[in-house]
């Protein structure tokens, strides 16, 4: 008997039905329309953590990565809220990231927001800000891969935003990042919690 496979968001082609649909949703203040579809990460509404980091996001910086942006629920946000800033959002999931076009056009932000495929941004661009609810599901490895690969990345000064749930290891998140270095023997940043709420832990990244 063959036994089927269940459907990541971290796929790059889902194969779930693209059935479109609108949602509502309040970003940077406003009550928005929003396209979204089966085959994404929460596609019904705006995930209670990334609700909890928004609450605790410092105004965009001039250049920002969204890690693993979905339907685009931060990058929205920064774009609303400061059109002149240059967000880049990035996703494996190709159906995400046509969402995400697709709803920057929507709400009128798509010269703010770059939308595209990790291998697709430049390997020597640097980032005044990295906003991220990361794939903690995608397994300790690859996860420790995703944020060795852009972590790194924070420009002089610059600082990263994530949201951990604390029962899914939060706290051994911070000790791992804390302890790692770049090629050159520099850590990657000073690492800590500014706030809990929910379950979950917002972690900073500041590249001192």
């Amino acid at each position: 008997m063959q036994v089927s496979t269940p459907e990541h968001y971290f796929t790059a082609e889902p194969a779930s039905s693209d059935e479109r649909r609108l949602i509502n949703a309040r970003l940077a203040g406003r009550e928005v329309q929003l396209e979204t579809a089966p085959g994404i990460f929460s596609p019904d509404h705006v995930d209670r953590g990334t609700e909890v980091l928004l609450r605790h996001l410092p105004p965009p910086a001039d250049t920002v990565l969204d890690l693993g942006c979905g339907w685009g629920p931060l990058a929205l946000t920064g774009a609303l809220q400061r059109p002149s800033a240059r967000i880049t959002a990035v996703d494996v999931n190709r159906r995400a990231l046509e969402l995400l076009r697709r709803n920057a056009a929507r709400l009128g932000v798509s010269e703010t927001i770059e939308v595209c495929e990790p291998a697709d941004v430049e390997p020597e661009r640097e980032f005044d800000a990295i906003w991220s609810n990361p794939p903690i599901r995608i397994g300790k490895k690859a996860l420790h891969d995703l944020l060795a690969t852009w972590l790194p990345r924070l420009s002089a000064g610059g600082q990263a935003h994530l949201v951990v749930q604390k029962n899914l290891g939060a706290d051994s998140l911070m000790t791992w990042i804390g302890n790692q270095a770049d090629a050159q023997g520099n850590p990657w940043g000073t690492v800590e919690k500014v706030a809990s709420s929910k379950g979950f832990r917002i972690i900073t990244v500041t590249n001192n």
